[in-house]
């Protein structure tokens, strides 16, 4: 058996001390997005514990990695905005997880099968561009202002 294969063992070794310190890590990302959705910052603390502690237990992945991403502010707050209330996002939150969980039981997930690694990697190289281009300005050390510029597009 693989020091990597999900069990219980492995779990209380590695992927829960993994997961807290995911947790840990993206917390003060977690409470800024909260923050800036309008959300309670306590929702921010709720998600990081699902995202890094609850993930590495129920995920069985050798390789998972979940936490926040401050692209989600957008969408959160015009998704508050679009449902009247916070009350009725988390509503839709929870309904979008039972589907989730729904199309998880059929096998729903095999139509990622069908989608080409080349769109992948494609799709992560273009991530990995814009961030590397976004922090290039930054190497020579210049102490002028760049939040928001988006000239290198």
């Amino acid at each position: 058996m693989s020091a990597l294969a999900p069990n219980q063992s492995n779990f209380l070794k590695h992927d829960g001390p993994a997961g807290l310190v995911v947790f840990l890590v993206a917390l003060p990302l977690c409470l800024g997005v909260a923050h800036a959705s309008g959300a309670p910052l306590f929702a921010g603390i709720i998600a990081g514990i699902v995202g890094g502690c609850l993930i590495s237990i129920l995920s069985g992945s050798q390789v998972s990695v979940s936490g926040p991403a401050a692209g989600l502010v957008v969408i959160v707050v015009t998704a508050i905005e679009t449902l009247g209330s916070y009350q009725a996002f988390l509503a839709a939150v929870v309904l979008c997880g039972v589907i989730q969980i729904g199309l998880g039981v059929v096998g729903a997930g095999a139509i990622g099968d069908y989608v080409p690694h080349s769109v992948i990697k494609v799709m992560v190289a273009e991530i990995v561009l814009v961030i590397v281009l976004e922090h290039m300005r930054y190497a020579g050390a210049d102490d002028v202002v760049w939040i928001g510029d988006l000239s290198f597009v």
